[in-house]
């Protein structure tokens, strides 16, 4: 029920991954008068879902200690409290962001040497890959332990969904020189060079080296990840803007476009928010996919999609496994001089 045009572009979603994928069963919690004349018309969905009733739902400006206390049967809490119970496998939400991490919090638990879960996804580059940024919001503050076990989530994070054999760290940081940034910025730094992922560290990165494709993975805290990912949303949304602006112009414009809108369209779909939709809260004993509240049935299709390749790839036993190598604690001394 959560999202700006929820249940619709939810269940949307749902039928157009059920058609690829035969295999998945869908538990849909929320208001079945609200559900069943939608579902109707999904023929992909028929007999592959189940409805969990529940009236109540969580709005998406609710105070997420609010949601996690009166919210007990909002078909967030239900839903999550089904993945703890093993009756389904992951839960995907478009709702409130504070609340879902929040719920998922209390009721599935951090993995063992996890202080806080992080929020992750990947964003396109220019080298027409993607490069992981975490975390996006759920932590405003962190200290250089929390960073370091962003970094091995990050890690564990591109090698399952991206394939990449070696993922490249960086910090993302106000300079790439090693004397910028605050402490707890070098307190991470030092534990990863005193890591198993020494050698996949690259060092401190800039924003512009997120779309450049400089690293893998750019580690950061929530304030910061979440201001850098809606900047770089906004400012696609706005070039595409332009450019449709543009090609409606003039007569002239309007010809240019039949030859060259092909490439563009292919272009631009590349760098298509909906297109990177899905971003795992990492770090629980439990799989939760957030999809971007505005997103429509494709972008919701694809937070499904990834939470399906998390699952197959099995992502938490990746994290644990290179969580279990601690790196050497660093001296703090030498961040205080």
């Amino acid at each position: 029920m959560g999202g700006d045009r929820a249940p619709q572009i939810v269940i949307d979603g749902a039928d157009i991954i059920a058609q690829s994928n035969p295999d998945v069963h869908f538990s849909l919690f929320g208001d079945e008068n609200k559900i069943i004349p939608i579902i109707q018309n999904c023929h992909n969905l028929k007999d592959r879902y189940t409805i969990f009733n529940t009236e109540e739902f969580i709005s998406a400006d609710e105070k997420p200690s609010i949601a996690l206390r009166r919210y007990t049967k909002s078909s967030m809490r239900l839903a999550i409290d089904s993945v703890k119970d093993k009756q389904c496998d992951v839960v995907v939400s478009a709702g409130n962001t504070g609340a879902l991490m929040a719920i998922a919090k209390v009721v599935l638990r951090p993995l063992e040497s996890i202080d806080r879960p992080a929020i992750v996804t990947s964003i396109p580059n220019q080298k027409n890959q993607a490069t992981v940024l975490l975390d996006m919001g759920a932590n405003i503050d962190c200290d250089g332990d929390v960073l370091y076990q962003f970094a091995v989530m990050g890690h564990a994070f591109a090698r399952v969904v991206l394939k990449i054999d070696n993922p490249k760290i960086g910090l993302l940081n106000v300079g790439s020189e090693e004397l910028k940034g605050h402490e707890e910025l070098k307190i991470a730094a030092s534990y990863i060079k005193e890591s198993h992922l020494k050698d996949d560290f690259y060092g401190y990165v800039e924003g512009d080296d997120i779309m450049k494709g400089t690293v893998d993975v750019v580690v950061t805290d929530g304030f910061t990840g979440n201001i850098t990912l809606k900047t770089i949303e906004g400012s696609v949304k706005m070039i595409a803007s332009l450019f449709k602006e543009a090609f409606t112009d003039s007569i002239f414009s309007k010809i240019g476009y039949l030859f060259c809108g092909p490439s563009i369209t292919k272009k631009t779909r590349s760098v298509d928010p909906r297109m990177h939709n899905g971003a795992m809260l990492v770090g629980l004993n439990g799989v939760v996919v957030k999809s971007h509240g505005s997103t429509d049935r494709i972008g919701f299709a694809n937070a499904i999609k990834v939470a399906i390749s998390l699952l197959d790839n099995n992502i938490n036993e990746k994290i644990i496994e290179e969580l279990s190598i601690k790196p050497k604690k660093p001296s703090l001394e030498e961040f205080k001089e």
